[in-house]
């Protein structure tokens, strides 16, 4: 796909993700780890005027020079930052001034794309853009959670898409059936393998020993987590990590993010399209490191490495997903394992062997990160089409939710 048209497809797939949203819906924050829809919008451009149009434009004039802060997220070497947890406070600009944000970056990208360049510049051009493209397509992600975790807090429970989970994703027939799937493990290199683009977390490929190991075929189901409720897992400390019963017992918990009970004891689950009556079949999602570690140990396994998923996942094809996790098909082989949800690893997020990051605020998008948290595969069902790789290191805390991260277990 040529250049800018791959720009223009992906900035308008932004557009279209905030178009069942109202204006009301885009300017509200639900919590600090999450952003309006409306900031998502403006820092994504922000991403390409300050890193493109302010190096490479001849007569670079901002569009407002106020949103060179409004909109920087934590990029120290470009300057101050409005607070995070206050980016909901942020009434002005409107949606229409965003949106003509938008169009005028867009459209001052798209004239620079078909300038005469020297070779330096366009090269410099093209690895900027292609950086801020999957940028934005992370974004794109966050945004969809975001709102999720935006519209869960509404009594209401309205939804983003008024269709139902079951028209919405994948239909596979029959009831898959998860098996132990063996790997032999041994040298392997992991990382990138310098095919197409990646993030620099994910470089540079090194050789690494995987011993013998093996797989879950599919993600743990509604049905098998709903089994660990039942089996008093929110009850019993011996299943957890200290820091997680920890957290637990501090927000008295007793099921996964966005479950609930009617007043007849029927399970329920806040999805993208409303509050839906919990799919038995349909994999777990929301869950936090603490209880996915904790769901291991009670099934007698753990979380498998990011170095044995992805030398599992070296041969799948990757997937894209619909607004929710789908029920596993009933083929044979590794199933889920991207375009569902995101799979914990045991894998403290932290640097390859040799890693170095980029040089001035670039440099920040990934290193600065390398502490306290833990490393997820996959992709989710809120993934971008085209995003993912096998490669892809996605990271959180232990304690976040919010995100669409499931478990594969590992032995």
């Amino acid at each position: 796909m040529i250049l800018s048209d791959h720009f223009k497809q992906v900035r308008q797939h932004s557009l279209l993700l905030a178009e069942p949203l109202s204006d009301e819906d885009c300017g509200a924050q639900s919590m600090p780890d999450a952003s309006p829809v409306k900031w998502h919008l403006a820092h994504t451009t922000w991403f390409f005027e300050t890193f493109i149009l302010e190096a490479l434009e001849p007569g670079f004039v901002p569009f407002h020079p106020a949103f060179r802060v409004l909109f920087n997220s934590y990029y120290n070497g470009v300057g101050d930052k409005h607070p995070r947890a206050q980016r909901g406070l942020l009434t002005r600009p409107d949606m229409a001034q965003v949106r003509a944000y938008r169009h005028d970056v867009d459209a001052r990208i798209v004239r620079l794309l078909a300038s005469e360049l020297p070779r330096s510049e366009r090269e410099r051009l093209t690895m900027l853009l292609a950086l801020g493209l999957e940028h934005e397509q992370q974004h794109q992600e966050l945004l969809l959670t975001d709102v999720k975790h935006l519209l869960a807090q509404s009594p209401l429970f309205p939804a983003y898409l008024n269709t139902s989970v079951e028209t919405s994703v994948i239909a596979h027939p029959g009831n898959a059936k998860t098996d132990w799937l063996a790997f032999e493990g041994g040298l392997t290199d992991i990382g990138h393998t310098g095919d197409g683009f990646c993030f620099d977390n994910e470089l540079p490929r090194h050789r690494q020993y995987v011993s013998p190991f093996e797989l879950a075929s599919c993600l743990v189901t509604n049905g098998d987590y709903l089994a660990f409720i039942e089996a008093g897992g929110y009850r019993t400390a011996s299943l957890w990590l200290s820091e997680g019963w920890d957290w637990v017992r501090n927000q008295k918990l007793t099921c996964p993010l966005y479950w609930q009970q009617d007043d007849d004891g029927r399970w329920l689950e806040f999805t993208l399209h409303g509050l839906q009556p919990l799919n038995l079949q349909q994999p777990a999602t929301h869950l936090s490191l603490f209880e996915a570690d904790a769901y291991a140990h009670w099934a007698g396994a753990r979380l498998p490495t990011e170095a044995e998923w992805e030398f599992a996942a070296q041969d799948v094809a990757v997937e894209a997903g619909s607004l929710h996790p789908a029920v596993a098909s009933a083929q044979k082989g590794l199933r889920q394992m991207f375009g569902h949800c995101w799979q914990w690893t045991s894998s403290s997020y932290a640097p390859y062997p040799g890693y170095r990051p980029a040089a001035g605020a670039l440099g920040e998008y990934n290193g600065k990160f390398m502490l306290n948290q833990y490393v997820l595969r996959g992709s989710s069902c809120a993934t971008p089409a085209g995003h993912a790789r096998a490669s892809y290191r996605n990271f959180f805390p232990a304690g976040a939710r919010w995100q669409f991260a499931g478990i594969r277990l590992a032995k």
